[in-house]
């Protein structure tokens, strides 16, 4: 939901603990800054994401958004939380995922007008309540995956 509607809020809970799952977010990070898009009805930046369709994983969603509204082919998903996304008035259940990208792909012709690098968050988001809780998620296994690497 855009900043325009009810305001968007989340709680963070560990991994494959809320299914069923309705939503897939990917915070997406392109050498050390964060990959954001811009939908063509706002002037705000937001992650990849959207809703899990009814023949695919959260992980199969995941990759297909990240692509739909990237353009990003090229890049290791790790499954980062899962979250409970809120109004006042709906709520639901997703999953997030950590997207580390090897190569940045061509926008398509899709509902976002542009994609952009940032080294942190823009002060303009579409999800100002929800966003910043994802993105804390997504940099600490960021962080894990150079210190550690993956699993």
């Amino acid at each position: 939901m855009p900043t325009t509607g009810p305001a968007l809020h989340c709680t963070i809970h560990p991994p494959d603990t809320l299914a069923p799952y309705k939503y897939v977010v990917v915070c997406a990070n392109y050498r050390g800054q964060w990959l954001m898009s811009r939908h063509r009805a706002r002037d705000t930046w937001e992650t990849q994401g959207g809703h899990i369709e009814p023949d695919e994983t959260p992980l199969q969603a995941a990759r297909r958004e990240l692509q739909e509204e990237s353009g990003v082919t090229d890049a290791e998903l790790f499954h980062v939380c899962d979250y409970h996304g809120f109004t006042d008035t709906r709520a639901s259940n997703g999953q997030v995922y950590l997207a580390v990208v090897n190569r940045l792909g061509t926008l398509p012709d899709s509902e976002m007008a542009e994609v952009r690098l940032f080294d942190t968050l823009p002060e303009n988001l579409t999800y100002p309540n929800v966003s910043p809780h994802l993105y804390r998620e997504a940099a600490k296994r960021l962080t894990d995956l150079e210190q550690d690497g993956p699993p």
